[in-house]
Order: C-alpha cells, then sequence, then structure tokens
C-alpha cells in the first residue's frame, strides 16, 4: 500500500516517518510513504500557494491548481511504477490477460478538513483496503472548494475542533490505516485487540510486576487458563465501554455480551445494596 500525503510542510512527517510502526511498516515494504508540496507547483516565482477569498473575508485560501497537480503527479507516479513492474519480457502473457494494471488500481483521495465525516475505526479498515490513498493537508482559511468539489473522493474529520493545519489529521489517518495493513503488527492479533476494533473499548492491560504499592494484577490474568481469561477480558471490556461509551452498546449484541451485560448489571446491583 502507498499513502501520499500533500503538505505545505514536509519536514513535519519526518520524524513519524522514521520511527514505531511506521517505520517499521516501510522497512518491511508493507508499506510506503511521501510527502509533495504543493509549493512546488505554483504557478509564479514566489512559490505562492494562497490568496484571499473572493467576496470578501478573514485569512488566505489555498489556490486549486497547486493542489490538483501535487496530487495528479503523485497519481502518475504511482500508475507508472505499478506499470513498470509488468513491462518485463516475462510480463507480457500475463500483462494481455490482465490489461493496464493501473486500470484496476483501488484509489482514495482525502481531504482532511473539519468538514468531513468523522474518523473511526471502520474508516481506517476501510481505507487499508485501498491500493493508494492521498491525503490532502489544508491551511490557512483553507482550500478553494473545488478541491473538495472535484478533486477529492471524500473529506474527513478528526475531532469537532480547529487546527491549524491538515498535517496532524493526516499522521492520525495514516497511522490508524497502516495498523490495519496486514503484517504491520508485530503480533497478528495486535490490531483486533485495540480498542474500537471491534465495538468495545480496550480491556484493561497489566505487565510485571504482579503487585505494585499494594495494587496486584488479577489472578485471573496469572492463572494460565485461555478460556477464563478470554471472558475476563471481554467482561471487562464490556464494563469499561458501559462506564465510558455507553453509546457504543446501542446495537445488536451477542448472546455472549447479553449474557455478560446480565452479570455485570446484577454485581453492581449487589454491590450497591451492600453499600446502602
Amino acid at each position: 500500500m502507498r499513502i501520499d500525503i500533500v503538505s505545505l510542510f514536509p519536514e513535519f512527517f519526518d520524524a513519524f516517518f522514521s520511527h514505531s510502526i511506521i517505520k517499521r511498516a516501510i522497512e518491511a515494504e508493507r508499506l510506503s510513504m511521501g510527502v509533495i508540496n504543493p509549493r512546488d507547483f505554483s504557478h509564479n516565482k514566489h512559490g505562492q500557494v494562497d490568496d484571499t477569498p473572493y467576496g470578501g473575508g478573514a485569512g488566505m485560501l489555498m489556490m486549486a491548481p497547486p493542489i490538483f497537480e501535487a496530487v495528479e503527479s503523485v497519481i502518475a507516479q504511482y500508475d507508472s511504477e505499478t506499470n513498470s513492474a509488468y513491462s518485463t519480457d516475462e510480463m507480457c502473457d500475463e500483462m494481455s490477460l490482465i490489461g493496464n494494471p493501473s486500470e484496476s488500481i483501488r484509489r482514495r483521495i482525502i481531504f482532511m478538513g473539519p468538514t468531513g465525516q468523522p474518523f473511526t475505526q471502520e474508516k481506517a479498515r476501510e481505507l487499508a483496503m485501498y491500493d493508494q490513498i492521498v491525503l490532502i493537508c489544508g491551511h490557512y482559511e483553507g482550500v478553494d472548494y473545488r478541491v473538495e468539489e472535484h478533486l477529492v473522493d471524500e473529506t474527513i474529520s478528526i475531532g469537532d475542533y480547529v487546527l491549524t493545519g491538515g498535517e496532524l489529521p493526516a499522521m492520525v489517518v495514516a497511522d490508524a490505516v497502516a495498523r490495519m495493513i496486514p503484517g504491520v503488527l508485530g503480533a497478528a492479533s495486535g490490531a483486533q485487540e485495540d480498542s474500537f476494533y471491534e465495538p468495545l473499548l480496550e480491556c484493561p492491560q497489566y505487565t510485571k510486576p504482579p503487585e505494585f504499592r499494594g495494587w496486584a494484577v488479577p489472578d485471573v490474568l496469572r492463572s494460565g487458563h485461555h478460556k477464563n481469561i478470554a471472558t475476563w477480558r471481554q467482561k471487562e471490556a464490556l464494563k469499561r465501554t458501559r462506564l465510558l461509551r455507553p453509546d457504543l452498546l446501542e446495537r445488536p449484541l451477542t448472546k455472549e455480551e447479553v449474557k455478560l451485560l446480565k452479570e455485570i448489571i446484577a454485581e453492581e446491583s449487589e454491590r450497591n445494596t451492600g453499600e446502602v
């Protein structure tokens, strides 16, 4: 998979590419990433990419042409690299069967902006199925609306608040998507156990030492009984979700979830009765 980011500040991403999961994914060739600066596609010698909005108003808007051309550049580059993989003589017969590989590339162009749909784990899973995603970072007072209207496939927001630019949201999306790519995480079940992968918050986790300042790790986690551990984890995840994000339980529940929730409610009732 390839993720391209269109940003006026490519240096923001240097550390992001060089550490942790993203670095390992790139080194393992599970993921490739790049940043392209729309200023490189400016149409004047000063590298101008913004101008005052028609109709007046405060601030500056990023102009459409540099953004369009930056996106078209990374698309053309990816298509060229994909086609070149099929350009050797050994691939000729295969090409005659599959046609032009670029025609079947799954691609999504996304603008990071406050008017977009909220970013979710489900969206991260969906985006991880594409061959290439392009994330466009706005800045200043936003971008010429023709970018959203005619270039992008969708607009995504990471929350109801205002940021200086789209760089931080782009990193959030890229990181969440990268985790969904098979082979990126060390443990095969790592992503599946994260909060929101399933519609529950993650259960409490513990590591050594077994006791710290009088607080002990639950005995069940040290028992080695895998079935009991799995049940405890699911029950604790339900407890945490019911307390912190009850909206996540407003859905059809599994039989096991219903059973465990009844136990949780009964235990809470008994505890409250005992406290009276």
